[in-house]
């Protein structure tokens, strides 16, 4: 970094690094979004990538939005870019506790309506619903006015069907979409029910729960119906005696018009045959088949495991699309998986097993009831070499193998292991003619989990560079893999040490400042270059910050640390120009702000100039 002497002066406050957001992929600086506004944005390459299971990856932002406990926030995402996707966190968790796919009735666009659990801070993460390629959109944050008082529930008994209708005057769930109406039933500890929604003017969606101090706690759902319908059906067990309570909603929550609900005695428990590490079965699904917990055909196999050791399981179909579901002794879902298998249709699943024990697979077909032969396997993956020490300033070759070690995803693999300090700043560079390079690194524990991760940082073509902040000090773990699995080939990776991030200068109100973005300089949470500039405001100052540059895409962002949190109050990338940046800021708090001056894109280098004046 390159400041010119008369326009900055070097404060002796230093900027702490960003901490990282709990879980994978979280490692994004979070813009506040206040309660009444609106914003557009762009999910692109430089983005922060997530995944999961069910998506896989996917680009996403994360902004910071405040609520009071009780209150009835939604949240608005359109895109014509791409299929949008809403969920939010609460602090410090990586399970989200909301979410929405296409609840604005608008074909892709989304609408996620949530109550705030109590008084604080959360995330709200604007995405994807898959896949990396990302646009444009728009998001607004509104309160909604008080739902309508809940009635008490309709008695419904074994064995009985009721009728019903939703309508736009009953009562909303709270953090699940829409209306809904709500019938009760008694249970003994271990009684199995199978409970049925039936509707021809909506796609019907059924949950069970049970009252906690007038709050309804969710304890299973299904959309799917056995006959691959619209139609919804749950096989419930309950886990204790009491009272459960049934709601009849649409998917979605937009639906009206008139359902069926039926209440009956499920059918046996699914049982699972044994099977040993390295056999082979041939199977079919079919009108003798047992039923899982959602009422459709699957066959399940059990097995047991030790600590550590990573499964490797298949089923291949050539009659229906395969999908295999991982489950511990307890009945939790650990991992699932639809086309993970080599080819087209068929699934695979590579899993860690967490502790000792029991486990069982499902074999089923993705929707409805699967009708044909497949193929089960179960083995062993191979197992991870000890990780090949990578030291600072040091490049190394390597090779993907289909042959070698697998990650999660299929993707061939090979482990590299380095050690840092706390707050200090690592470059890692992969580069490869052979495939699409992809990086992550995540701590050197017992198991992976990405802290950090860049597909094509090092903006030459399909090369990866990581820009990462050690959280603490100890070891690491660096994955190099192709970006999807199937690929394999030779690439080299190289280690280098930025050391800690460097100190703020610091800006008058009224002042222009010209400087250079360098590969030396700070690096924010999601990797991009920046100079960082303390300025010292008064609350309800107007003020107008501009960013220039002719070498990149300028981006501004205003906030502050705390906690080793940055918190941003304000940013923009193109309202000035195509490139150029210009923030409109009327302060809310009298005290000292830190300016960061950086580029849109991870990775990118050059001149700018920075403007703070006030406005008339």
């Amino acid at each position: 970094m390159r400041r010119t002497p008369f326009a900055v002066t070097v404060s002796a406050a230093a900027l702490s690094m960003g901490a990282l957001l709990g879980g994978a992929g979280h490692a994004n600086a979070q813009t506040e979004l206040r309660i009444g506004s609106s914003i557009q944005g762009v999910l692109d390459g430089q983005d922060s990538v997530g995944g999961d299971n069910d998506s896989g990856e996917y680009r996403y932002d994360a902004y910071r939005i405040r609520g009071r406990a009780g209150q009835r926030l939604e949240a608005v995402m359109r895109s014509e870019a791409f299929d949008s996707y809403l969920e939010v966190f609460a602090p410090g968790s990586d399970e989200s506790f909301a979410s929405d796919d296409d609840g604005l009735g608008e074909g892709v666009n989304s609408r996620l309506r949530f109550v705030v659990p109590s008084d604080g801070e959360y995330t709200l993460r604007a995405r994807t619903l898959s896949g990396l390629e990302g646009g444009g959109y728009s998001l607004a944050l509104t309160e909604r006015p008080p739902a309508p008082r809940a009635p008490r529930p309709t008695a419904i008994s074994m064995g009985r069907e009721l009728s019903g209708e939703l309508t736009d005057r009953d009562p909303e769930a709270d953090n699940e979409e829409g209306s809904y109406d709500a019938y009760v039933f008694r249970a003994r500890q271990g009684d199995r029910f199978a409970i049925s929604l039936k509707a021809e003017d909506f796609d019907p969606f059924v949950r069970v729960g049970r009252m906690e101090r007038g709050s309804f706690v969710r304890l299973a759902e299904n959309d799917d119906s056995p006959s691959g319908g619209l139609d919804s059906y749950l096989i419930f067990t309950a886990p204790s005696s009491g009272e459960f309570v049934i709601h009849a909603q649409a998917l979605g929550g937009e639906g009206r018009g008139d359902y069926t609900v039926g209440l009956s005695e499920a059918p046996a428990p699914l049982p699972a045959a044994p099977i040993n590490f390295g056999a082979s079965i041939d199977g079919r699904l079919g009108s003798e088949t047992g039923v899982n917990e959602s009422g459709v055909r699957a066959d399940a196999y059990r097995f047991t495991g030790a600590a550590g050791q990573r499964i490797d399981a298949t089923m291949n179909s050539d009659a229906f699309d395969a999908y295999l579901e991982l489950f511990d002794a307890s009945g939790q879902s650990l991992d699932q998986d639809d086309d993970g298998g080599v080819e087209g249709t068929n699934s695979r699943i590579i899993f860690t097993l967490p502790a000792a024990g029991e486990y069982t697979l499902q074999a089923r077909a993705l929707s409805g009831n699967g009708d044909g032969a497949y193929t089960f396997a179960l083995g062993e993956a191979v197992p991870p070499p000890a990780a090949t020490p990578l030291a600072i300033g040091e490049t190394l070759r390597g090779e993907i193998s289909a042959k070698g070690p697998q990650d999660e995803e299929g993707r061939g693999m090979v482990e590299y292991r380095f050690s840092g300090t706390e707050g200090n700043r690592v470059q890692i560079i992969m580069r490869s003619g052979d495939f699409d390079t992809y990086l992550q690194v995540g701590h050197a524990d017992a198991s992976f989990e990405a802290l950090g991760q860049d597909d094509d940082g090092l903006g030459e073509g399909t090369d990866s560079r990581l820009n990462f902040i050690l959280p603490k000090t100890g070891d690491y773990i660096v994955r190099a893999t192709p970006l999807s699995s199937g690929s394999e080939g030779l690439f080299s990776i190289e280690l280098l040490d930025k050391g800690p991030q460097p100190q703020p200068g610091s800006i008058l109100v009224g002042a222009t400042a010209r400087g250079t973005l360098a590969d030396t300089d700070a690096i924010a949470e999601d990797g991009a270059l920046f100079d960082a500039y303390a300025v010292r405001v008064t609350e309800g100052e107007k003020l107008e910050v501009t960013m220039t540059s002719n070498d990149f895409d300028a981006y501004l962002d205003i906030g502050r640390e705390s906690d080793g949190n940055w918190n941003s109050v304000a940013s923009d990338d193109d309202s000035l120009s195509d490139t150029h940046a210009k923030v409109e800021w009327t302060v809310e708090d009298t005290g000292t702000y830190v300016i960061r001056a950086r580029s849109f894109a991870s990775g990118s280098t050059g001149a700018y100039a920075l403007t703070v004046s006030r406005k008339p």
